[in-house]
């Protein structure tokens, strides 16, 4: 049965590989077509019609928003700061954060499986069979699953597509990829969110949102200090892992 197994492994068919090469594709189609419509520009332009259609149908707009958020991060479309930044334009900070966080991580999760079932199923089971330094570096990575994870999130630099791909071409668990993405993107959202509360005002001056905003000290360090708490483990571990090989001299 193991052999079995891994000959599947070995010999993935085109229907295993069709998901993720939808979303390439799309991806490819949609940042080519979509780039000068999922704009702020977009966003004035229809703003008065979109605030009549939440007053006439709140719930109906939180879905539509949802689904084509979730739609836009699952296909890694361009736009997805200024759809977070209408979530908070149309719901407010707590309502539009929670459509925020939600809509991502549903869309992180379609991406992630559609990694895993492709590519990411060969290359886990090379990782298996990999030595040296390649088998180091798995081990470490399920040593400090959750944090890197965590890492991934809370690190600004790092693109939200590479987050979404690279944990289901290395094998983590689908459970903990989850929950890590929905709570390492809570402080992003919140920032994102609190922009587009104040957008209307933005707009009536004829400006753009700032979206340096999470650049500016008091909002990128309290960031950056939840990257610290979440690498201090593996810190930790690292220190101690070190002590422990170190033998007492006589």
């Amino acid at each position: 049965m193991g052999e079995s197994k891994m000959t599947d492994l070995k010999k993935p068919g085109i229907a295993r590989h069709l998901p993720l090469i939808i979303v390439a594709v799309v991806a490819v189609i949609g940042a080519v077509t979509l780039k000068d419509y999922l704009t702020f520009d977009t966003l004035r332009d229809n703003r008065e019609a979109l605030l009549q259609f939440r007053d006439e149908n709140l719930i109906g707009l939180a879905a539509v928003f949802a689904a084509v958020y979730i739609v836009m991060v699952v296909f890694s479309l361009p736009g997805a700061a200024v759809a977070s930044v209408t979530g908070g334009f149309l719901f407010g900070l707590a309502t539009g954060t929670t459509l925020n966080v939600v809509s991502a991580t549903i869309g992180a999760a379609g991406i992630f499986l559609a990694a895993r079932w492709g590519l990411g199923e060969t290359l886990s089971a090379r990782f298996e069979a990999a030595e040296g330094r390649v088998q180091m570096l798995k081990q470490a990575l399920r040593e400090n699953e959750i944090e890197v994870l965590l890492l991934l999130r809370l690190v600004p630099a790092v693109p939200f597509f590479v987050a979404n791909l690279l944990p289901a071409m290395v094998g983590v668990k689908f459970g903990n990829f989850l929950w890590t993405t929905a709570v390492g993107i809570i402080p992003g959202a919140i920032v994102f969110t609190w922009i587009g509360v104040g957008v209307g005002a933005v707009f009536d001056r004829g400006e753009d949102p700032d979206l340096s905003l999470l650049w500016e000290p008091h909002v990128i360090g309290p960031i950056l200090g939840l990257c610290v708490l979440a690498a201090m483990p593996i810190i930790v571990k690292s220190l101690r892992r070190k002590g422990a090989g170190k033998t007492p001299e006589a």
